[in-house]
C-alpha cells in the first residue's frame, strides 16, 4: 500500500461517478484503484467492485478509444463527455515541504509526495493563481483548476453598462490590464498625462475604473500582473513593474470575463462559486444603479445560471451587503461570508489587536445574531505566537469557534520569500516566520488548531497537497 490508506481509497471511490472513463487520465487511476483494492476490508473491497462494475473497467481499451472517437467527431452528439481537468501539484509543494525544518509534520508531509493529486474544497482559488498568472484571467483560472481548487473565486465589478465582470478593485485597471497601452486609456477617470517631450507626468495618479468603460470594451484588454512603477517616466516603464518574485511569462494572453463567463467555466469543471462583492469606487447610486440593486444583480446572476445556494458563497467586507442577503436571498445567505481585517473591524478610537476583543468592532456573537455564518478573516487574525517560535489560535479565532461561526482564511502565498518574516500577511509573527517551509507550518495551524474550513491561495497546489494529505 505504501503512501496509500483507506482514505485515499475512499476519495477515489467517491470521485468516480463523476469521471468520463473513456479517457487515458481516468482510465489510469482506475487502474490504480485496481491495484488498491487488494488487502482492504470487506467494506472496502465492495466499494472497489461497484466502483469497477460502474466503470465497465474491463472493457476500457480498444472499444472506448473508438467510442471516444465517434463522440468527438460529432458536435451535436448529447452524450459528449465533459473534460476533465488533469489534477497536478508541480513542483512547488516538495520546495516547500524540503525547506521546512525536521519535525514530524515534515515528515508526514514528504510521505505523501507520491499521493494522487485530486480536487479538494479546502483549497480556495485567490483570484485565480496570481503567484504566476496575471489574476482574474481564464489563464489563471484554469491554472488553479488543474491545481485541485474546488472553489474559483472572482472579484465582482460592474462596468459602465452595469454589466459585471472579474476585477479585484473597480479600479486597478491601470495596474492588472493593458489599457494604458490602449486607446482606451483616454477614458479613464484620470488618464495618463504627457509633458511636451512626451514624459508621463502623472504616474502617481492614473486611475483607469471597470466603470469607465463598457463590457465589450473591457473584454479587449488584456490581463498582465498587478504592477506599477509610480515614479515612471513612460508608459512602459509605468507597465513593467512586476515583483522579481513573480513572473510575466505568463502574460501572453490575459483573458478577461465577465461574471457569467466565469460562472460558466466554474460549472464545466465542476467547481463551486465564491464571488466577491467589492466596495465600489464610485459613489452610489451610479446612475440610477444602487448599491441594493448590485447587491441583488450578483445574487441573480447566480440564479439565472442554475446554480444552487449551496454550491455559492458570496463575500463582502461591508457588513451591510451580508445583512442583504440575509433579509432578502437567505438561501443563498446560509453561505454568505463576511471578510474581516483590520480595516474593517476595528473598534472607533481603538488600535485592532486580536487578542483583545475590546479592539474588534464586532462581537462575535453580535455578528452570529446579524445572520452571519461564516466569518473569513485574514490568516494573521487568526494566529498569534508565544514569542518563542511556536504559533496557536489567536483569542480572534477562539472567540468565532466559541460563538459557532465557520472560518475561511485568506491569502496563503501571496507574499515574496519569507526569510524576512513575510510581511502583512504574517502580521506579529516573525519569531516564527523565517524561510519558505515555514508556510508549511502555517497552514497546519490554521487547519488543525484554528479549525479553518477553507483557505484562499495564490498558488492552490500548496493547499490542495496538504489538504489531499491530511483528508481533508
Amino acid at each position: 500500500m505504501s503512501f496509500y490508506n483507506n482514505k485515499t481509497v475512499k476519495q477515489l471511490l467517491n470521485h468516480h461517478k463523476n469521471y468520463n472513463y473513456m479517457t487515458p487520465f481516468v482510465n489510469n487511476k482506475l487502474k490504480m484503484v485496481a491495484g488498491l483494492c487488494f488487502g482492504l476490508s470487506t467494506l472496502m473491497l465492495s466499494g472497489c467492485s461497484n466502483i469497477l462494475a460502474d466503470s465497465n473497467y474491463n472493457k476500457i481499451g480498444a472499444e472506448n478509444t473508438q467510442s471516444t472517437s465517434k463522440i468527438q467527431s460529432s458536435s451535436n452528439s448529447s452524450a459528449k463527455p465533459k473534460s476533465i481537468v488533469g489534477y497536478t501539484y508541480g513542483s512547488r509543494p516538495m520546495y516547500l515541504i524540503d525547506d521546512m525544518d525536521n519535525s514530524p509534520l515534515k515528515t508526514q508531509l514528504k510521505s505523501c509526495e507520491g499521493q494522487t493529486a485530486m480536487k479538494s474544497d479546502f483549497s480556495i482559488s485567490h483570484r485565480g493563481a496570481p503567484l504566476q498568472y496575471p489574476e482574474h484571467t481564464y489563464d489563471g483560472y484554469m491554472a488553479a483548476a488543474r491545481m485541485g481548487a474546488g472553489i474559483l473565486e472572482c472579484d465582482v465589478a460592474f462596468t459602465k453598462d452595469k454589466q459585471l465582470v472579474c476585477r479585484h478593485a473597480q479600479n486597478d485597471l491601470h495596474t492588472t490590464t493593458n489599457i494604458l497601452s490602449t486607446p482606451l486609456a483616454q477614458k479613464c477617470s484620470t488618464p495618463p498625462k504627457f509633458d511636451a517631450q512626451g514624459i508621463l507626468t502623472n504616474a502617481d495618479k492614473i486611475e483607469c475604473r471597470t466603470s469607465d468603460i463598457t463590457l465589450d470594451e473591457f473584454k479587449s484588454l488584456r490581463g498582465k500582473m498587478d504592477a506599477a512603477n509610480t515614479k515612471a517616466s513612460s508608459i512602459k516603464d509605468y507597465m513593467n513593474a512586476t515583483s522579481p518574485w513573480r513572473t510575466e511569462l505568463y502574460n501572453q494572453n490575459g483573458k478577461l470575463v465577465s461574471l457569467e463567463e466565469h460562472i460558466k467555466l466554474a460549472e464545466s469543471l465542476g467547481l463551486k462559486h465564491t464571488p466577491e462583492l467589492k466596495a465600489p469606487t464610485e459613489k452610489m447610486p451610479f446612475g440610477d444603479y444602487t448599491q441594493d440593486q448590485y447587491r441583488k444583480q450578483l445574487i441573480d446572476t447566480y440564479k439565472k445560471a442554475g446554480v444552487s445556494a449551496d454550491k455559492v458563497y458570496a463575500q463582502s467586507f461591508d457588513i451591510e451587503d451580508i445583512k442583504y442577503w440575509v433579509k432578502n436571498n437567505p438561501d443563498f445567505a446560509k453561505n454568505a461570508v463576511f471578510l474581516t481585517d483590520d480595516s474593517n473591524e476595528t473598534a472607533e478610537g481603538k488600535t485592532f489587536d486580536k487578542n483583545d476583543p475590546k479592539t474588534w468592532k464586532h462581537s462575535m456573537q453580535e455578528l452570529k445574531s446579524m445572520g452571519v455564518n461564516i466569518i473569513a478573516p485574514a490568516t494573521w487574525l487568526l494566529v498569534t505566537s508565544d514569542g518563542k517560535g511556536r504559533m496557536m489560535p489567536s483569542q480572534y479565532a477562539v472567540e468565532a469557534k466559541k460563538a459557532g461561526l465557520k472560518i475561511i482564511t485568506w491569502s496563503i502565498e501571496r507574499s515574496g520569500p519569507l526569510a524576512n518574516g513575510g510581511g502583512w500577511y504574517y502580521t506579529g509573527l516573525g519569531d516564527a516566520i523565517n524561510n519558505d517551509g515555514d508556510l508549511m507550518n502555517y497552514i497546519d495551524v490554521l487547519a488543525q488548531d484554528v479549525g479553518v474550513i477553507g483557505m484562499f491561495s495564490d498558488w492552490p497546489a500548496t493547499v490542495t497537497y496538504y489538504a489531499n494529505c491530511k483528508g481533508l
